[in-house]
């Protein structure tokens, strides 16, 4: 380390000592001068500057001033797939080092910003099938802040002076590991006439993935793959609507039956139809139960329920997605009541929508809080979207955590390094599914 780094990790307090990296293991070009001691909860901070107004800039002067400049970085100014590539490798070149070792495996991420942020950096993890991948804490720094609420964060914007960043590592280092299951999302589409899939507004965390198998006959044809992922919920129908400034009585006309056959899947590789109901005019696919500032659509089933049709209650690592039915705005209001939910459809493992010719122009979707207005086929062609699991990452919950985990009863333990925890419980999985594309793709919402 350098002269200034040593002298800075010398006047530390013996709390914030429990969570500085040293610079050789961030940097190959540092010396190797070190502390001894190993860090208790080393920690890489991740903070997107535009969120929160102000806030995410004066959380990276706080951090920065806590800890080693190198262990915090700004969204804006350099990728987290980028950054986490060069650690790791450099992690790899030092694996004879004792110390790096220790880091890496306790190494902890913190990442501040939106739902939007929080979702890209679960998707970089996902995607860069880290050795060992580090847990995740989530400090809410956007407006509906459901990844933090959900694993005991809270939903408040949080302070960003020394006192309260301090405080909030003192979280991290006490709180506890869950999974998560991650959800990849595949939409094909008929290219637009100019052919160019950048015409279409969606959301930044889809991304054109134009290479196709052989046996991919709609992309052999014309047609444009979509792929990424959400760790929340994805949503079609009235619930997006509103969220696109639309007004929430029914403008749309078509229910869900209407707009698009629903095929679902089983653990066991089973497909079958979803009966929908025709008063059916919104789904919400959820996986967190916070939904829509912490709403929790799904419920818990009573055991006649869960006994006569199979239903569990909205675990956030069984690898079953919760599909929820509403049948208008007013409907949504139940889930403010005592125990109030939604029409519970199914749980599910992969679900697919067929949209049908000439219900409507266009469906409204919605994915981790960014919607988007997707058009529906006019003459032959088929849009088709698909949901399935997609594995596993770690997250880090407080004791105010909502969510649920089916091995409660458990030790929460780090992924094994056999890689075998973190593959799709669906055997058979094509090319398009084995990424979100959140690596090098993503783009920051200047909303999120």
């Amino acid at each position: 380390m350098s002269q200034a780094s040593i002298e800075k990790y010398e006047a530390l307090s013996d709390f914030l000592k429990k969570f500085y990296i040293p610079s050789y293991i961030l940097s190959p070009a540092e010396a190797v001068t070190v502390p001894t001691t190993p860090p208790e909860s080393p920690i890489l901070v991740f903070i997107n500057s535009k969120s929160g107004g102000q806030l995410g800039g004066e959380l990276i002067l706080t951090y920065r001033s806590l800890l080693s400049d190198k262990q915090v970085f700004d969204l804006n100014e350099e990728t987290p797939d980028k950054v986490l590539q060069r650690i790791y490798l450099n992690l790899e070149r030092l694996k004879h080092d004792d110390l790096a070792c220790k880091i890496k495996e306790k190494l902890k991420i913190i990442v501040a910003g939106g739902d939007g942020t929080a979702s890209w950096l679960l998707g970089v993890v996902c995607d860069l099938e880290l050795s060992n991948p580090p847990p995740i804490a989530t400090i809410p720094l956007g407006t509906g802040n459901n990844l933090p609420f959900a694993f005991g964060w809270g939903k408040k914007n949080p302070g960003t002076d020394t006192s309260s960043a301090e405080s909030f590592l003192a979280q991290v280092m006490k709180a506890k590991e869950m999974k998560i299951d991650n959800w990849h999302v595949l939409m094909r589409m008929k290219s637009p006439e100019k052919g160019s899939c950048d015409s279409i507004e969606l959301p930044p965390s889809l991304h054109a993935f134009r290479r196709a198998s052989p046996s991919d006959q709609a992309n052999m044809e014309g047609y444009q793959t979509f792929r990424g992922g959400f760790w929340n919920y994805f949503s079609l129908g009235n619930c997006s609507h509103c969220h696109l400034k639309f007004t929430c009585l029914f403008s749309l006309q078509s229910n869900i039956a209407q707009l698009a056959q629903v095929k679902i899947c089983d653990k066991k590789g089973q497909w079958n139809d979803l009966h929908i109901p025709q008063s059916i005019r919104s789904i919400v696919c959820l996986n967190l139960p916070s939904f829509s500032g912490g709403l929790n659509p799904w419920g818990t089933p009573n055991p006649k329920k869960q006994r006569d049709r199979s239903l569990t209650p909205p675990f956030v690592d069984d690898g079953l997605i919760e599909i929820v039915g509403f049948r208008n705005a007013w409907h949504g209001l139940v889930l403010l009541a005592p125990k109030g939910h939604g029409t519970r459809l199914a749980q599910a493992n992969r679900i697919q929508f067929e949209f049908k010719k000439g219900a409507a122009k266009h469906a409204y979707m919605r994915m981790d809080g960014e919607p988007w207005k997707q058009p529906l086929p006019l003459d032959d062609e088929t849009v088709i979207l698909e949901i399935a699991h997609h594995g596993q990452v770690n997250m880090l919950t407080t004791e105010n955590c909502k969510s649920k985990s089916m091995y409660e009863s458990f030790p929460k333990v780090r992924f094994s390094d056999d890689g075998t925890e973190d593959k799709p419980l669906v055997a058979n999985c094509d090319e398009e599914f084995r990424k979100f594309g959140a690596a090098h793709t993503f783009k920051i919402a200047n909303d999120v």
